[in-house]
């Protein structure tokens, strides 16, 4: 049954990223077309973060009182519908809209589907159950540009959204008819802890810091790394290997790593991994070639590797005591709002100071950041949920 619930899960999880991927590098000639101005083209990919990041922890919430399949297929269902919608937007107001709508649908099915594998999660094995997870989404996300690429040359650029209305429609289906349907414990829904008791845990904010710094410096390697490998004559295919190398080593060595999770202090792993990062984010404007900025997104996929499975598996623990879907929720909302602001403000040092400065000052902010979370995680090594213990004081 476990595996039954895992693959379907992942299954659907890889379908919505790659169907996303698929439509991500026509995205500023689609707005463009509609007219957008930079403005504009900054709150179209915002848009769809900030959506997601909102409703997420509430989606979560929900997820944990009501169950999580029919949220799931909900959503699944909307991002097949958002797709097609796509291709009949005529004004940079409605694609805004739209975009909006997509990030709601996202926070139904990604987060509620960590929330559901790690409910399903023996103990002691959360970092290879999430590790293996996460590879889903990174996959997706790495294969999705280059077939996005290929349906416009050969079909048109309305073909990728139909793929990707194919994709989460099939995935739908899947889930509505396969995935069972695993009702919240009604000792689960009794002890429901609110979003501001789980926000205030300092294991949790810890991880938020993370999660942020994260999309910090997946900005700087989707979004500016191109830019500065422009400056520096690297042809667009070579490029588009720094990020898909990135993405793909990120995705392939999750497993590996959420094995070592499971084995060794998941903190530790986290903080060797934003130190990686910091150190290879402020070496970037030093790389004049193809080569050495190989190497440093190579390292920075590494960091991601090392890190991302060994949170996941801190945010399961914490999500246990009957609140697993607003855990995921508001661990899920950390990296979306990085995602929504740090393009915005590495925008905004580009402009004012040069494209160096967005890997120096996106250095600074990692190694800030690392700062934050020792401060707030020193006392939790270990992975107690201080949630857990407050409930017990107070019986």
């Amino acid at each position: 049954m476990k595996k039954k619930i895992f693959y379907l899960l992942f299954l659907s999880v890889f379908a919505s990223v790659l169907g996303m991927g698929i439509i991500s590098p026509l995205m500023p000639l689609y707005a463009k077309n509609l007219g957008a101005s930079g403005i504009w083209l900054g709150i179209v990919f915002s848009a769809y973060a900030v959506s997601r990041g909102i409703f997420t922890p509430l989606i979560g919430k929900l997820s944990d009182k009501k169950g999580r399949k029919m949220l799931i297929v909900s959503g699944l269902f909307l991002y097949s519908i958002t797709s097609l919608l796509y291709i009949s937007v005529s004004t940079i107001y409605s694609f805004t809209i739209i975009r909006l709508i997509h990030g709601l649908s996202s926070a139904m099915i990604i987060p509620i589907a960590m929330a559901y594998i790690g409910e399903t999660t023996e103990k002691g094995k959360e970092g290879i159950a999430m590790g293996t997870f996460n590879t889903a989404l990174f996959l997706g996300m790495a294969a999705g540009p280059f077939l996005g690429g290929m349906f416009d040359a050969m079909f048109g650029m309305s073909s990728a959204f139909y793929a990707m209305a194919g994709l989460t429609g099939a995935a739908f289906l899947a889930t509505l008819i396969f995935l069972p349907d695993l009702q919240p414990e009604k000792e689960n829904k009794k002890k429901s802890i609110p979003l501001k008791t789980i926000i205030k845990n300092k294991t949790v904010k810890s991880l938020l810091v993370f999660r942020v710094i994260e999309a910090v410096a997946r900005s700087g390697i989707m979004v500016f790394l191109p830019l500065f490998g422009a400056a520096k004559h690297i042809s667009i295919s070579e490029l588009g290997i720094l990020i898909s190398v990135n993405l793909f080593l990120t995705g392939l060595l999750q497993r590996p790593f959420g094995i070592l999770a499971d084995k060794l202090n998941k903190f530790s792993m986290i903080l060797v991994g934003m130190s990686i990062s910091a150190v290879m984010l402020t070496l970037i404007p030093f790389c004049s070639n193809f080569t050495s900025l190989l190497i440093v997104s190579s390292l920075i996929g590494l960091a991601s590797a090392i890190s991302i499975p060994a949170s996941s598996a801190i945010i399961v623990n914490i999500g246990k005591n009957g609140s697993m879907g607003a855990s995921m929720g508001i661990f899920s909302s950390g990296m979306s709002a990085g995602m929504a602001l740090s393009p915005i403000l590495l925008g905004i040092v580009m402009d004012k100071i040069g494209i160096n400065s967005v890997f120096w000052f996106a250095g600074g902010i990692t190694l800030f950041g690392i700062a934050c979370f020792y401060s707030l995680s020193r006392a939790q090594y270990g992975v107690r949920s201080q949630l857990s213990t407050k409930k017990n004081a107070g019986r």
